[in-house]
């Protein structure tokens, strides 16, 4: 099983991003995206379901962030819009052990199994 993220960058102030995820070797699972900053914990960006519905968002998270994914391809997206600086961070893509996102813990992280090394989103001011 293989995680591999792409599409990160450096942005300005007021820009977007999409970032995908690759997803071989395994279908039917949640994918989550997280997101680590310099110095910070890793904070639990968005999950959505194997099926594409429901997805979850982050409690720091609002709607500047859109999870979405295809199944044909096995690709999970993040579209980032209106980055601050404060979204600069590494964001990973993960791969649950199961099909559906727990909605009160899947932000911890502790259910999803394979991680991709992550995607550098870098923004200024």
């Amino acid at each position: 099983v293989q995680v591999m993220e792409s599409g990160g960058g450096l942005v300005q102030t007021g820009g977007s991003l999409r970032l995908s995820c690759t997803l071989s070797g395994l279908t039917g699972a949640a994918m989550g995206w997280f997101r680590q900053a310099p110095g910070k914990e890793r904070d639990g960006v968005s999950c959505i379901h194997a099926s594409g519905h429901p997805s979850y968002y982050g409690n720091s998270m609002n709607d500047r962030f859109t999870i979405s994914r295809d199944n044909a391809k096995n690709m999970v997206y993040l579209q980032i819009d209106n980055l601050k600086p404060e979204d600069t961070a590494l964001y990973y893509c993960a791969a649950g052990l199961y099909n559906y996102c727990l909605r009160d813990s899947w932000s911890r992280g502790d259910t999803f199994y394979y991680w991709g090394r992550g995607t550098q989103v870098t923004v200024s001011s």
